[in-house]
């Protein structure tokens, strides 16, 4: 994957860590200009002392320090426009796509998360737990930070049980976030830290309904700005009134539209135009794409033209295919729903793999909860399967957990399938990984893990091993 990430983009220079040159030095033979120029960066503050760069490499801040500061005169003439860098998909469904962020872009939200959204001054400190090749963290986060004249706390790795520590260290005033992070924070144990402590607001996406109040009420959070936006896309929402459990405003021309789940693919009239959804209704979000809102897209013309939906209210008119469900929840303002590739059919019915894993993550015991559809032979569409991983000295209660899935969820959404984890894989960008368990599904033959089943009009999960497989597989139980 990082030979493909660095080659995808045909690099003419490489700017490398210390701390990882090791990893590139492994693929290095396999790299398009590799001989080039390689520029070595200290793993330490290496503006006061640069270090000693390794044969074959150049030294980056030692060769910055006998430069001028002043900006170079090239600087003048880039326009909004231009590419400002490039942001990598996080590939949980394939191999990364590079997206462009383009400088005019990357202004909206200085502007939207900076001045308008987050409204940080000269006496705040942020505290950042996030890789900063995450968007969250290059753009949304800095951009707050550099509107505000705030400080910015930075932690190479996100460590739940030090979190709070840090936050007192620092006296971090607000922190960056995405709901997996939140998650975690609320699993740990109380400490005396969260305590009082100096956090008064947040900003980030993917805090799930869920745990919303919890987390606000337990760590004494008054002003949570929740966002909703795409590395690739053209339009964010803001969550500028600090409402519960909503994405906020855009002031972007947007739709949502109504969606054939079982075709994959918007719905069109007899006229062959998209339909909006009704308030409440989930529905693909599409934003239309103009000179005041352009489409950056990815390197690849072929994956950018592959996102635009055209002639979709007018002849001639073009739309980005933002790839998500949402609800209009009124005053123009949106929930998230969930993903087009986590959402399925079964018993006729839309499934929201996130609304599932809300309902399964609010189970005591459990901490992480992966939810995908699995076809099962003789039946139409997919039912759900859940992936978890349970709090350390926990058992599943399989007649507990099914008669909570019953109170929380309409039967067709409740998953008939578990699948005990003991880690759940997750990309750089905490998002989950659910191709393989997808391929594997519920076959004894390519788990590992311990195995359940919910039989037709059982109260409880059953273990799953290879003589009820096939009794399933042949059809012996109607699902």
């Amino acid at each position: 994957m990082l030979i493909h990430s660095l080659n995808l983009v045909k690099p003419s220079h490489f700017v490398i860590g210390e701390e990882l040159r090791g990893p590139f030095e492994d693929v290095r033979g396999e790299l398009l200009n590799s001989s080039g120029h390689c520029y070595w960066v200290a793993d330490g503050d290496s503006f006061s002392e640069p270090g000693l760069a390794p044969a074959g490499w150049q030294n980056l801040l030692g060769l910055a320090q006998h430069l001028a500061s002043e900006n170079l005169p090239e600087t003048a003439r880039v326009r909004l426009k231009d590419a400002c860098f490039l942001i990598y998909t996080s590939g949980t469904t394939g191999l990364p796509k590079a997206s462009i962020m383009s400088h005019g872009k990357w202004i909206k939200a200085y502007g939207g998360f900076g001045h308008s959204g987050l409204g940080l001054n000269n006496t705040d400190v942020l505290y950042l737990t996030l890789p900063c090749y995450h968007n969250n963290a290059v753009t949304v986060c800095w951009s707050a930070v550099l509107a505000g004249g705030a400080a910015i706390a930075l932690r190479r790795r996100f460590s739940a049980s030090a979190f709070w520590k840090d936050v007192k260290h620092y006296q971090a005033t607000c922190f960056g976030y995405i709901g997996e992070l939140c998650r975690y924070l609320l699993n740990q144990p109380p400490c005396p830290e969260e305590r009082h402590n100096s956090l008064t607001c947040m900003i980030g996406n993917g805090l799930r309904p869920s745990i919303w109040s919890e987390f606000k009420q337990r760590f004494g959070i008054e002003r949570i700005t929740e966002f909703y936006a795409s590395s690739e896309g053209n339009i964010g929402f803001t969550n500028l009134f600090n409402f519960d459990n909503t994405v906020g405003y855009s002031p972007a021309p947007y739709a949502i539209v109504r969606y054939d789940l079982e075709n994959d693919r918007p719905l069109r009239t007899p006229k062959n135009f998209m339909e909006k959804a009704k308030k409440g209704e989930p529905g693909l979000l599409i934003s239309e794409i103009s000179p005041k809102w352009p489409f950056d897209g990815y390197t690849d013309p072929a994956k950018s033209a592959a996102v635009i939906l055209r002639n979709v209210f007018k002849q001639g008119d073009a739309w980005f295919n933002s790839g998500d469900l949402m609800r209009d929840i009124g005053f123009k303002h949106t929930q998230f729903v969930d993903r087009l590739g986590d959402t399925f059919r079964w018993k006729g019915e839309n499934v929201s793999t996130t609304e599932v894993e809300n309902a399964l993550g609010a189970f005591p015991g459990i901490e992480d909860a992966v939810v995908y559809g699995v076809e099962i032979p003789g039946t139409n569409g997919r039912c759900g399967m859940a992936a978890l991983r349970l709090a350390q000295g926990t058992e599943v209660q399989t007649a507990s957990l099914a008669a909570h899935l019953d109170r929380e969820l309409p039967p067709y959404a409740a998953p008939l399938f578990l699948r005990l984890l003991k880690e759940v894989e997750t990309t750089g960008t905490f998002k989950y990984k659910k191709t393989d368990l997808k391929k594997a599904a519920y076959n004894p033959d390519d788990v590992n893990d311990p195995l359940f089943v919910r039989l037709p009009g059982a109260a409880y999960f059953r273990c799953l091993d290879a003589g009820l497989y096939q009794a399933i597989q042949s059809g012996h139980y109607r699902f």
